[in-house]
């Protein structure tokens, strides 16, 4: 039994952990009786902090309506073992009735030969919406629409629309939203349930619907797909083909998948991590080795190039030691500030906040960011040095490096991803290494060129 005012996450752990009790002590129908209350999604989750060998007799304590349901949330690892161990019938039950979305995105994670098993063995009906989906390329909104929706035409009255959806409400992800089409399948135009509830029953839909509608083609890409129902503020997002003929429908909560998911890959990227959008904490260490070593390499090689500088430079290290002690201060400050400055750039890319200003005015804006942050912190670093050393030329060398490395970062962080983006590659992957090899190498060159100068060595 669950006790009332446990907070949701408390909530979760709770039925993790007595679920997993409840099976090693043999309890099936506790629980089961513990599952009963318990959101699909909840289930979910707690099924995939199971034991593989209880999170197919969890599963199977689920009656098939709730079974299909739980089986969309499962991640793609666990929804695969779960199909080796399912009897042909039981596969059957649950990837037929899944919605041809979910279907679909499942089939992209599963090995080809499970997938072309699968797919065999699915209604005719179900196999041919599976199949349009997966025709689609990857991160487009063909690929992540259901094909179900209700079309209606426009001069049916209010009342046959209402008996129409009545008729159709199983058969359809979306009920909220109405699209209206011509006998040619083009899209004319879509009617809200609001509109639809609130009109005179014998009211044809041409008179109420909305002939402006917000819509997208299959080829666009999923980042502007949930972009453009972020902007509208809608829940549903009509799908056409080249020929502006209505063939799906893209879900909010499809949308609000697609953000976590790029967010992360991002955020990824950001760190130098490659991503194939599996879990990554579920992954292999082999291949999270794979996948970090690459950019850890090119800083490797980096700091090597740093390290020959710092050489060439021995003579003027001998004369002057107290130099050797604030590069890391500089190259420190000078790979914050280029970090600040991509991350907000890339940010800007993908929300597309930066997309009127122009890469000119942006980088600019950075730039300018760039010596302000370097007159501040210079400052503070001159003082700083003086007060170590006693030098005022040393301090001063130190200050105006600071400023000169503040402002190659913000001008390095800000313009690289511009840069990697016109050449098709991947902004927040690309700039972090290159952005810390042209701090490094760049600000130290900087560094000792202006101690010589001011010291006269």
């Amino acid at each position: 039994m669950i006790p009332n005012g446990v907070k949701h996450n408390e909530l979760r752990q709770l039925v993790r952990s007595q679920l997993e009790l409840l099976l090693e002590s043999g309890n099936l129908q506790g629980a089961k009786s513990l599952l009963i209350p318990v959101q699909p999604v909840d289930i979910a989750e707690a099924i995939e902090g199971l034991p593989e060998s209880s999170q197919l007799i969890a599963f199977r304590l689920l009656s098939k309506a709730e079974a299909i349901e739980v089986y969309e949330y499962l991640n793609t690892d666990v929804q695969q073992a779960l199909i080796q161990e399912f009897k042909r019938q039981e596969v059957l039950d649950i990837v037929d009735k899944m919605s041809p979305d979910d279907r679909a995105r499942m089939f992209d994670e599963l090995p080809a030969k499970i997938v072309r098993r699968l797919l065999s063995q699915l209604s005719p009906g179900e196999r041919q919406a599976t199949a349009i989906l997966l025709g689609y390329e990857e991160d487009t909104a063909g690929r992540i629409m259901t094909p179900e929706y209700i079309s209606l035409k426009e001069n049916l009255t209010v009342s046959q629309t209402l008996e129409r959806i009545r008729s159709l409400s199983n058969a359809s992800e979306v009920v909220y939203y109405l699209y209206v089409s011509d006998t040619s399948r083009q899209l004319t135009g879509i009617v809200s349930l609001r509109d639809l509830v609130i009109a005179s029953p014998e009211t044809t839909l041409a008179e109420i619907m909305t002939r402006d509608v917000v819509f997208v083609h299959t080829d666009t890409d999923q980042e502007e797909v949930a972009r453009t129902i972020q902007r509208y503020d809608i829940l549903a997002l009509p799908v056409v083909d080249s020929e502006e003929r209505l063939v799906g429908v893209v879900t909010v909560d499809d949308v609000i998948d697609i953000i976590e998911r790029e967010a992360t890959e991002d955020i990824y990227a950001l760190g130098g991590v490659q991503s194939d959008k599996d879990n990554y904490f579920q992954t292999n260490l082999l291949t999270v080795a794979r996948r970090r070593v690459v950019w850890l390499f090119v800083l490797l090689l980096t700091n090597t190039v740093t390290g020959a500088i710092i050489r060439y430079n021995e003579e003027l290290l001998k004369q002057v030691v107290i130099l050797a002690a604030f590069i890391p201060l500089l190259t420190g400050t000078g790979g914050n500030v280029g970090a600040q400055s991509s991350t907000v750039v890339i940010r800007g890319l993908n929300t597309e906040e930066i997309q009127n200003m122009g890469a000119g005015k942006v980088i600019f804006r950075e730039a300018a960011a760039g010596i302000l942050l370097g007159l501040i912190l210079g400052t503070l670093a001159t003082v700083w040095a003086y007060f170590l050393q006693g030098s005022i030329e040393v301090a001063v060398s130190v200050g105006i490096s600071l400023v000169a490395i503040a402002l190659l970062a913000s001008v390095a962080g800000s313009a690289l991803p511009f840069l990697f983006r016109s050449f098709g590659l991947d902004p927040a992957l690309m700039s972090a290494p290159f952005i810390t090899t042209a701090v490094d190498v760049l600000g130290v060159l900087i560094y000792f060129y202006i101690a010589k100068t001011i010291l006269g060595l």
